[in-house]
């Protein structure tokens, strides 16, 4: 009998298929004595089973390449951790196994990032993944992730680790769902960025029995069970007119009457410069720089590196427009060198410009290497700074931006609140504003992006989130200045269409979602999508702004 659940839709398109569940995680290793002469041995086993676990992280990110690249990089230096390993060893000293030691420091790790705030608990998940792995290791047992199957399945999950995510066959994984997450975790983004269709958030997934048949729809987030016939037959319809509309729709972004809206691609490096050109997008509407500052957490890459890797992302769009953010490093991406380990709350604290600003040489390098890059290339330089909170921070870039020689537009991201309740006073320092929704979401609600439970307050149809958006919008209009998007709202087609109407003039996405927003902009005059707008501001919660803007643009 056909039966309807509801997560979070976090990546287009629909997967109907035999559900298949993630492998379970590592047995909790037996609690025994070793005697004192073993413990040299244990301890080089451990230290031999951490290396070759985070080698295999960096091994599949190089092949995974781009943003998930990144993300396995820092689990990497998460498996290094000195400290993690020096308590390792402290504990095979008073004679615990290689695997029962790894097993305890890293659940008493794990219980300190449980315990200091919502953002740091949002990477329990990956530390449970690094634990698993090497604890696999040590045991000689397979490593929990994506099962054996020679037929495609629907993949389901408590939640999928970014290891997990980033190598996914999309001919065999038809799309998953998990039981943890939000719409802008990890997985999610790296969902979207595979093309996978996607659903999170979704209370009792892991109750699904094995080989059921489901029907994901991961725009909308609904789970089909046994679906019948007729509804298979509709879904498959729908997802077939969605294709023939992608494919039909070509060109810059625009309205059906005409009014420009820029295109463009969130990019984490120069791997993910081909799906961005194959996509469409006009340009970059956010580059994130921090995959070259991962590579060793304890300095920063030479200039000579970052020249390179720039270069190769700018050349790849002659004529068009690259926004660089600078690094933004602290919280969720510790780098030794540069954000201090003892803070209460990172998220709080010395975090993206706060962190170069207390290490100007950081910063001056890395603005002297874009200016570098760019030199001779016909490309419109932009290079933006991570979490601006007052006009006394726009203005520090800006003299930063200054004092390399850069010639570019300089400009703020609107993360935090205050950003945005302020944002015509930051626009005397800056030449635009880019809305970093994923962030701005999390400070404007208190809701960790990588927590479940909280995943309703993440969700960028709050008509509070759509106010702020609107000031930062009036703002720069009122001065003349330009408006993107680069958070994951900007790759929902309804939203893009919202956003449009409340005056941003760029959206930048995933490249995966350009074809999805291009599609959808072009069915709709502005008029219509400034009415969409003022619908859903005048909800009360977010799954009203959507119906309202839905209604809007179906005419209804």
């Amino acid at each position: 009998m056909e039966t309807t659940l509801r997560g979070v839709g976090v990546s287009h398109g629909v997967a109907i298929g035999e559900v298949r569940h993630m492998g379970t995680a590592v047995l909790e290793p037996p609690a025994k004595q070793i005697p004192a002469d073993e413990a040299e041995r244990e301890q080089g086993r451990a230290r031999q089973a951490v290396e070759a676990v985070a080698a295999d992280l960096i091994a599949r990110g190089n092949l995974a390449g781009g943003e998930a690249q990144a993300v396995l990089e820092a689990q990497a230096l998460m498996a290094q951790d000195p400290e993690l390993m020096a308590d390792v060893d402290r504990r095979i000293a008073v004679g615990s196994t290689a695997e029962r030691a790894v097993y305890d420091a890293f659940a008493a790790y794990r219980a300190l990032l449980a315990g200091a705030g919502e953002y740091l608990a949002g990477r329990v998940a990956d530390l449970d993944d690094v634990r698993n792995r090497i604890v696999a290791r040590l045991l000689g047992v397979p490593m929990p992730g994506v099962p054996d199957s020679d037929e495609p399945y629907v993949l389901i999950a408590r939640d999928l680790a970014p290891a997990d995510t980033a190598l996914l066959d999309p001919t065999l994984v038809l799309g998953f769902v998990t039981e943890e997450g939000g719409p802008t975790s990890h997985s999610a983004i790296l969902a979207r960025a595979l093309g996978v269709p996607a659903v999170v958030a979704l209370p009792g997934a892991g109750e699904l029995v094995e080989g059921t048949v489901i029907a994901v729809d991961g725009s909308t987030g609904e789970i089909f069970v046994e679906p019948s016939a007729e509804k298979r037959a509709e879904m498959e319809r729908a997802a077939a007119e969605r294709k023939a509309a992608l494919a039909a729709s070509s060109g810059p972004g625009a309205t059906s009457d005409g009014h420009k809206v820029p295109l463009l691609a969130n990019v984490g490096g120069p791997a993910d410069v081909a799906a961005a050109v194959g996509a469409g997008a006009e340009g970059v509407g956010l580059f994130r720089t921090e995959f070259l500052f991962l590579d060793d957490s304890k300095k920063a890459p030479s200039a000579e590196k970052q020249v390179e890797a720039y270069r190769t992302v700018l050349a790849a769009f002659p004529e068009g427009r690259v926004v660089v953010r600078v690094l933004d490093a602290g919280a969720d991406k510790p780098l030794e060198f540069l954000t201090p380990a003892d803070e209460p709350n990172p998220a709080l604290g010395v975090r993206g410009l706060r962190t170069l600003l207390d290490h100007p040489e950081v910063l001056r390098t890395q603005l002297s290497a874009l200016a570098t890059a760019a030199e001779g290339l016909p490309v419109y330089l932009e290079v933006m700074a991570p979490m601006v909170a007052d006009r006394t921070d726009a203005k520090a870039f800006a003299d930063a931006c200054r004092e390399a020689g850069l010639r570019a537009k300089f400009g703020a991201m609107v993360e935090i609140p205050s950003a945005a309740l302020r944002a015509r006073s930051i626009l005397q320092e800056v030449e635009f504003l880019s809305l970093g929704t994923n962030d701005l979401a999390q400070y404007t609600f208190a809701a960790d992006r990588q927590v479940g439970a909280v995943s309703r307050l993440q969700d960028p149809w709050q008509p509070a989130l759509l106010d702020l958006v609107a000031l930062s919008t009036e703002a720069a209009k009122a001065e003349g200045k330009s408006c993107g998007v680069c958070g994951e709202a900007a790759s929902d087609p309804l939203l893009a269409c919202v956003l449009t109407g409340l005056g941003v003039t760029s959206l930048s996405m995933g490249a995966a979602s350009i074809p999805y927003v291009r599609a959808t902009l072009s069915k709709h005059t502005l008029a219509q999508c400034e009415r969409a707008a003022a619908a859903a501001r005048a909800a009360d919660t977010a799954e009203d702004a959507r119906a309202a803007a839905q209604a809007v643009l179906s005419g209804e």
